[in-house]
């Protein structure tokens, strides 16, 4: 006799068990795109202006080098901002690796490749179609004063000890004209370009040394402000840590090279980027070291 066939009993497919089905499958498509990570960077500069204008400044700019890179790379690019409250804080924070890129002044960029040799200059600033632009020295609007010259007996506001223009280039444009520490009745390093313009516009200083596109900010909010003398130097280098990946170097570059958006441009107050190099900042290493003319006695 023929033993009737057994029919196995199924589990009934609950809502619950459902649930937990397409709760897995969705792991498991996801999961690789979870595991990859964003790419978080941190950009240094530190503060020639005042720290909010700084952000003002830089913003529009890293906002669009975010977007650039995460196209280039394929992956979500963040950039977080970090102004050091002084030079010496910024150049430590690159040369420490605790920022992966920092825009640095030509003589803040020596003192860190001197300090960290395997520094690298991703782009430069670029005013017109150059990397070179002036810096101003001024007097007040109404003063006398027409020419270097005349600075003698005078006083003078510099900006930050570690300036490129703010000092030393300017001090070396004063030494070449004859006037030294000892040919002026005083001098101070007020740190920013924007306290020399207002100790200058203000009558604290007779005349004082900044950057040309602080100038033209000063003088169209209504500062009282008179340039004498103008002197070329070189713009600031966006420079990358040591042991920063190559690829991410290069998308930082390329990114920046790439930049053409006019209110980013128009904030950060030049024309955009080019491609730089160390070399091109050996004027710059050869006013630090003929810094010491300045505190000589007058050559004639």
């Amino acid at each position: 006799m023929q033993r009737p066939t057994m029919l196995r009993h199924r589990r009934p497919i609950t809502a619950a068990r459902l649930l937990l089905i397409a709760a897995a499958s969705l792991v498991a498509v996801l999961l690789p795109a979870a595991a990859r990570a964003d790419i978080g960077l941190v950009f240094g500069t530190y503060a020639s202006d005042k720290p909010f204008a700084m952000v003002e400044q830089l913003r529009p700019t890293l906002d669009l080098l975010e977007r650039a890179m995460s196209e280039r790379l394929s992956e979500p690019v963040t950039i977080k901002l970090r102004v050091a409250r002084d030079y010496e804080t910024g150049v430590a924070e690159l040369v420490s690796g605790r920022v992966d890129f920092a825009r640095l002044g030509a003589a803040s960029y020596v003192t860190a490749k001197d300090e960290a040799p395997e520094l690298a200059v991703l782009a430069a600033e670029r005013y017109g179609k150059s990397i070179v632009f002036n810096g101003i020295i001024c007097v007040k609007a109404e003063s006398t004063i027409s020419n270097i010259a005349e600075l003698a007996g005078k006083s003078f506001a510099f900006g930050d000890e570690q300036s490129t223009l703010g000092r030393y280039i300017a001090q070396l444009t004063l030494a070449n004209a004859g006037i030294t520490a000892t040919s002026l009745k005083d001098f101070k390093y007020l740190e920013r370009h924007d306290r020399v313009a207002a100790a200058v516009a203000s009558g604290q200083f007779d005349a004082g040394a900044l950057e040309e596109t602080m100038f033209a900010k000063m003088v169209a909010s209504g500062a009282g402000l008179r340039a004498i003398a103008a002197f070329p130097t070189v713009t600031k280098p966006w420079v990358a840590r040591v042991g920063l990946p190559a690829r991410i170097g290069e998308a930082i570059s390329n990114g920046l090279l790439g930049i053409r958006d006019p209110a980013a441009l128009a904030a950060l107050r030049f024309d955009g980027f080019a491609a730089a190099e160390d070399g091109d900042y050996e004027v710059t290493r050869a006013s630090i070291k003929e810094n010491w003319r300045f505190f000589s006695n007058p050559a004639f």
